[in-house]
């Protein structure tokens, strides 16, 4: 999530024990195991290792039991940087690719840098602050493929030529293009690309394309065609108008790409009698409301068609639900489903993965004949952390699907949608989201719900039921391709005091840093073993607070974005919320070998003082960014990253270039590739 949409406002009011109690009841048992050692001298030692996590003496054989070649990262970790330009380790280029405003067909003219483009143009062009995104090859090659990317928000001063002018004085909208272009710079491209020479350059395609914050797109699970989702625009309750705010992302072993709508509830306004699910997620409501752009203020234009704006305002203002938008917002606030090479197919929205505001979306190992897991986390402070099981079980010929979303619907419409409790004993429970979900109340939701589609419409309102564990803003999943270990980000919350407390998974106090928390599943897929794998913080920080050792070299503040490689390489992107490290580097990327770290028995480590060189900086953006979204070549030779709402960058297409002092570029967010001079695999 952006810090420039992060809503910091508490919606969860649930007693739930919180991670940070947790986390300090675990860390006081673990100080008795130790003989009364103290939290840092703990975390130096490696004290918050996962006794239960997958470990081989064989580091070679992978979870899902392929042969992965164990590696060892080969750079240098370097220094962090305050520049209007990006930073990468010895021996690497960086390159920029598809700014926002790129071209994706011959429908939209150039990119004009005064912003006079229209929304015309913008339907059919790049869209603006890139965020998750993922690389599909194109027959099998490395070289070339069709290149997902979430674009998040706008930054109404880069995407007008006149912000103010698109106002009018009371603060409604007046400009029906303006907004329409707005709209259009939200969702997702979907991009050919190809390495020409030793640089990527965009490809005419007729698979390129854009889902914007208006196109066409289906709903599927729990909600489709139930009255919670009938609109004018959908009288059957088939379908929705739009993604926004697509943050994180994830895609499927099947070939689809995965996107997720996170920050979406700022968008829509209730002036009127607001209902539970938008109270619990935080729907703009009272008289004097208004959206995040105030879109719905153009209701009414002679210029709107079908309800375009309208939409916006979910009010109840007539007899049903087919007389005005009261339920537009119950469309939004899932994981979407896009097929990227069927350049005409509809997007789809897979409700029974829950409705919330997601970050990312991470499939788990996958064992032919067993369920198919994804993870999901609602990054807001105090919220949970999810996973769906399909109850089709998995069958590796899929992989090879010719119709991918009929795939989707058979992985993603049904199954069992759980929420994450974290206990002291490092051991946790998964809690089913279902109507005989058991709450804390020894009642169930069926106390609370009629239908499983009521459930999905108030997941947050559900977890807080079955008492879930309330955490620091959990961010994006990943995946050990190795040991099939989960890792999480928790990205910070400064708004844990006294009075909310701390618990072992969340252990800290005015947690402006964040950490990285990890777990193993049981086979039961209720019961995990779980740990914190590295904590955030400034090198001289005082002991209680780094307590991973961290030194200049790999200081950090805020883990958001969060990969692995199929090699088992980790990276870790940053979207800086302590001064301590923000007076020091812009965000940044670092990695690590996860599996590399065992002890003397082969147990999993964690990052700790005598470890702590393990992590190493790789890349810092420009001044102003958010370093943000990761994929990687099927060769491991160039890897793809989203550099959101830079300051005054880019200058030129070299990304590391830095723009010179006194000129002002309109800053716009763009990928950068990295590859290596000599053309070698990355890292290694």
């Amino acid at each position: 999530m952006s810090k420039a949409v992060f809503d910091p406002k508490r919606y969860n009011r649930s007693d739930n024990t919180s991670f940070d109690e947790v986390l300090d009841a675990f860390v006081s048992r673990r100080k008795i195991l130790k003989g009364g050692m103290g939290l840092s001298a703990m975390a130096a030692m490696g004290a918050f290792g996962l006794t239960g996590c997958n470990s081989s003496s064989d580091s070679t054989i992978a979870k899902g039991g392929e042969t992965i070649q164990p590696v060892t990262l080969k750079f240098e970790s370097i220094p962090g940087a305050l520049t209007d330009a990006v930073h990468v380790a010895e021996g690497y280029t960086a390159q920029v690719l598809a700014p926002w405003g790129t071209p994706l067909n011959g429908i939209a003219q150039a990119w004009q840098d005064d912003g006079s483009n229209t929304a015309m143009d913008q339907a059919n062009a790049v869209g603006m602050n890139h965020d998750g995104l993922h690389f599909f090859p194109l027959n099998d090659s490395a070289t070339e493929g069709l290149l997902c990317v979430n674009h998040e928000y706008i930054e109404m001063d880069e995407l007008h030529p006149d912000k103010a002018a698109t106002f009018n004085p009371d603060g409604t909208r007046n400009d029906v293009d303006a907004v329409r272009k707005e709209i259009f710079a939200h969702g997702v491209s979907v991009i050919h690309i190809a390495l020409e020479g030793d640089q990527w350059v965009v490809k005419e395609d007729t698979r390129n394309r854009r889902y914007t914050g208006a196109s066409t797109m289906d709903i599927a699970g729990p909600l489709a065609n139930t009255k919670h989702v009938v609109t004018p625009f959908s009288p059957d309750g088939s379908q929705a108008r739009g993604t926004l705010n697509n943050c994180g992302n994830g895609y499927t072993p099947w070939g689809t790409y995965l996107t997720c709508e996170e920050n979406w509830p700022g968008y829509f306004v209730n002036q009127g009698a607001t209902t539970a699910d938008q109270d619990r997620i935080g729907i703009s409501s009272g008289v004097d409301a208004t959206g995040r752009y105030r879109w719905e203020t153009l209701a009414g234009n002679a210029d709107e068609r079908l309800d375009e704006f309208r939409r916006f305002d979910v009010t109840p203002t007539g007899d049903s639900e087919l007389s005005d938008y009261r339920n537009e917002a119950n469309g939004h606030g899932y994981i979407v489903e896009i097929d990227p090479y069927r350049a005409n197919s509809r997007a789809v929205k897979r409700t029974a993965l829950g409705r919330f505001r997601h970050e990312g979306c991470t499939f788990g190992t996958l064992e032919a004949g067993k369920p198919l897991v994804f993870y999901s986390g609602h990054d807001s402070r105090f919220e949970y952390m999810y996973k769906f099981v399909s109850d089709k079980m998995w069958d590796p010929a899929d992989a090879n699907s010719v119709d991918r979303l009929g795939t989707g619907d058979k992985y993603m419409n049904d199954g069992t949608l759980y929420v994450a409790r974290f206990d002291a004993d490092g051991k946790g429970v998964w809690l089913p989201l279902t109507l005989d979900g058991i709450t804390k109340d020894n009642g169930t939701l069926a106390d609370h719900f009629s239908t499983q589609a009521e459930i999905i419409l108030n997941t947050a309102g559900a977890a807080d039921l079955v008492g879930a564990t309330p955490m620091d803003r959990p961010e994006w999943c990943a995946v050990d391709p190795i040991t099939g270990s989960v890792y999480l980000t928790l990205t910070n919350n400064t708004k844990r005091t006294e009075e909310t407390g701390t618990n072992p998974a969340n252990p800290r106090l005015m947690n402006k840093f964040g950490h990285v928390i990890r777990w193993d599943e049981a086979e039961n897929h209720t019961d995990f073993t779980w740990d914190i794998f590295v904590f955030g913080s400034a090198a001289d920080a005082s002991e209680d607070i780094n307590l991973s050792g961290l030194d200049e070299m790999n200081q950090f503040a805020s883990p958001d974005g969060l990969a692995f490689d199929s090699r088992g390489i980790l990276w870790i992107q940053t979207d800086n919320g302590a001064d301590e490290v923000e007076n020091y580097t812009n965000d940044q990327m670092l990695a690590v070998v996860p599996s590399n770290l065992k002890d003397a028995d082969g147990k999993q480590e964690t990052i700790s003082a005598e470890n702590q060189g393990e992590l190493k900086r790789f890349f810092v953006g420009p001044n102003g960014c958010e370093v943000t979204g990761f994929t990687i070549s099927p060769d491991h030779r160039s890897m793809f990253v989203s550099i959101q709402h830079p300051g005054n960058w880019p200058y030129s297409d070299n990304a590391a270039e830095a723009t010179p002092e006194g000129t002002t570029v309109r800053a716009r967010a763009s990928i950068v590739v990295i590859r290596r001079q000599d053309g070698g695999e990355l890292a290694v």
